[in-house]
Formats: C-alpha cells, sequence, structure tokens
C-alpha cells in the first residue's frame, strides 16, 4: 500500500474522530496493510507523517474522492461537487489530505492534494460538466452546524504534485501543505483544463471554484468543439462560468460559435446547455448578440439557437430592439425567425414560432 492512499480502517477513524472531510476512496481489495497520508491523523487524533518504505499495491488499488457539499440560499438545496483521482498508482500521480495538526485553531480548514498524469486524470464533476485536469487542490471548510459535509475551494490546472522527505520540511515552516510533507506546483497551460458536457468538449487553462458565490470560474483563451455527424459546432470566448446555484454554464467574453453549416454568431456571453440542445446567447442595446448565415443577419438582446438544427430565433430583451437582414432564396441549412415572448424563456429546447 502506497502512502497516498488511506485503509477503510483510517477513513473510519478520521470520520468518527470529526474530520471535516468528505472522503471516500473506492476500495477493491481490504487485504493490503494499512498506511497513512502525510500529516493524516491516527486513530489517537495524532498528526504523523506516512511510512515512506510501504510497498506498492500490486493488486486491488484504491480510487481517491473528496466531495464538496454546497447548501444554495436560493432554494435551500444541497449540491455536490465531486473530485476524484482516476490514477491508482505512485508512478502516475499522488493523493495526500492534510488534517489540522496540533497547534492548529479548530476552524482551520483541511487540503486535499489530487495529481495524475494518466489520461483520466483528475475529474472534478460539477453541474453536467466533467473536468479533467493534472492537478487539484481542494481546500474543505468545517461543516456548518446540522449540516453533513462542508462547501470550499477549487484551484485546478496542469501541474505536478509529490511527497516530501522529511528533511525537506523547513523547522519552522508554516505552509500547510509543506508541514503534511507535501508540494502543490501549479502551471497553468491552454488546453489542459478540459471540460466535457455532453457532445460538447471545452478546453481552457485554470479553474477555480470558491464557496463565497459558488462559481467555478475556468480562464481562457477558451475553445470548444461539438461533435456532430450534420453539423459540428467549433467556438471560443474569454472564459467559463458553472454557476453550482443556478446549475448554469456561461460562455463569457467575446463568445463565437461556428456551425459545419456556415452559421456564426456572436455574443457578450451565452447560456450553454449540451443536454437540451441549445445556446442563449445574450448581447446589449449598445452590442446586441448577431447570428449570420450566407446573406442573413439576425440581431437582438437575446438570441436563442437550436445546436441539432442549427436554427435561430430572437427574443426581445427589455429595451433592446430586433434587427436582420435576410435575403430570400440564400442557400443554408438553418432558419431565422423572431418571437418576442410575454415572459423570459426558460432554457428549454426551443421551438420555431
Amino acid at each position: 500500500m502506497t502512502r497516498s492512499c488511506l485503509t477503510a480502517a483510517l477513513l473510519t477513524a478520521l470520520l468518527s474522530g470529526g474530520s471535516v472531510l468528505t472522503v471516500a476512496l473506492a476500495q477493491q481489495d481490504t487485504t493490503q496493510p494499512p498506511a497513512q497520508g502525510p500529516g493524516t491523523l491516527t486513530a489517537e487524533g495524532e498528526a504523523t507523517p506516512a511510512d515512506a518504505s510501504a510497498d506498492a499495491p500490486t493488486a486491488g488499488a484504491e480510487q481517491a474522492t473528496v466531495t464538496l457539499v454546497r447548501r444554495s440560499e436560493k432554494d435551500g438545496k444541497d449540491r455536490q461537487i465531486v473530485i476524484v483521482r482516476t490514477g491508482t498508482t505512485d508512478e502516475t500521480g499522488i493523493f495526500a489530505f492534510c488534517q489540522p495538526l496540533g497547534d492548529d485553531p479548530p476552524e482551520t480548514p483541511t487540503l486535499a492534494v489530487f495529481s495524475e498524469t494518466g489520461a483520466g486524470g483528475v475529474q472534478i464533476t460539477i453541474d453536467k460538466n466533467v473536468i479533467r485536469v493534472p492537478l487539484a487542490v481542494v481546500t474543505q471548510l468545517p461543516p456548518k452546524e446540522g449540516q453533513e459535509g462542508s462547501d470550499g475551494r477549487v484551484e485546478a490546472s496542469a501541474g505536478t504534485a509529490r511527497f516530501l522527505n522529511p528533511e525537506e520540511v523547513p523547522e519552522k515552516a508554516t505552509d500547510r501543505l509543506t508541514r503534511c510533507e507535501v508540494q502543490a506546483t501549479p502551471k497553468p497551460a491552454p488546453d489542459t483544463v478540459i471540460v466535457t458536457q455532453g457532445r460538447t468538449e471545452l478546453k481552457g487553462q485554470k479553474l477555480v471554484y470558491d464557496s463565497a458565490d459558488g462559481i467555478a470560474r475556468i480562464d481562457g483563451p477558451v475553445t470548444f468543439r461539438r461533435s456532430s455527424d450534420k453539423d459540428p459546432l467549433t467556438g471560443k470566448s474569454d472564459r467559463i462560468e458553472v454557476s453550482v446555484d443556478d446549475e448554469k454554464t456561461t460562455l463569457v467574453g467575446s463568445v463565437e460559435l461556428r456551425s459545419g453549416g456556415g452559421r456564426t454568431s456572436r455574443a457578450a456571453r451565452v447560456e450553454y446547455d449540451d443536454t437540451r440542445n441549445v445556446a442563449r446567447l445574450y448581447g446589449s442595446a449598445e452590442q446586441p448578440a448577431e447570428s449570420v448565415q450566407g446573406g442573413d443577419t439576425l440581431r437582438a438582446g437575446v438570441i436563442v439557437y437550436d445546436l441539432d438544427r442549427n436554427e435561430v430565433y430572437a427574443e426581445k430583451a427589455e429595451g433592446g430592439t430586433i434587427t436582420g437582414e435576410f435575403i430570400d432564396g440564400q442557400e443554408g441549412s438553418g432558419a431565422a425567425t423572431t418571437a418576442t415572448p410575454t415572459a423570459p424563456a426558460t432554457p428549454t429546447t426551443p421551438q420555431r414560432p
């Protein structure tokens, strides 16, 4: 058993001892001898470093999982953010977590480090998005009274992590991870944070989720592609925002969508839902959303885009206008129409008026 893994016995001791980290290991074989990650707690509650001489597992490997739980102030629902290291050996990465040590105050959060260079990487599931990264550092806050699980912060990007030897730790080290004999080295780079939503794959370079507002932000430049036998879609934006409370994924900043059928659409931000085959493009009075195909141009405060049909229709935003230029007989695979709803539309698959 490597020191990056925890046995079921240790996990039970941690949780029964008031651990603030919601952590699970998908254990397939319980015959391995016990081992501890660096900076974890023994059954007696004492902080101890890991045993560096522990043998690597030959069978029954484990996947490490940490779950953040966010309780929305809007609807009171609990929603989860799940972080999983898909690899199971020290050759491709590590998993370690750092409990509060003896001289830390009781409100000290728990830290977890995931790294994985294998194809599956470290997977982070937020709403309908599965995000793959090489490195993630998770901070989990102590749970609030009467609540199971707790929220926190996730920082993810390209990078590496490793265990430190005891002699590498300065005597008066104050950094939490260093004191737990762990080193994480983020190295953000384009196209290393990979987001999968249905048939769509988006790529950015750094993810930060924070419980302060419940939004995961993925810095760009962002590129994406939606696969389709008939009309594939590609595009770009400055960044991605995933709202856990609202269960919405939004492309933000200079968003551009290009379909294989020849349609080009632009907007300041786009709410994107691959599972419902719809994107909602939002502009402003000064710079409305725009969709162009051949000689046809549609501009409006809100444009609803049927991703499967490559069709768009416009909704008049408050204080905005709808304008267009349409050429009869123009060949194309999509259509543009207008609609003025009496109430704000919900993000469902649009029907042509």
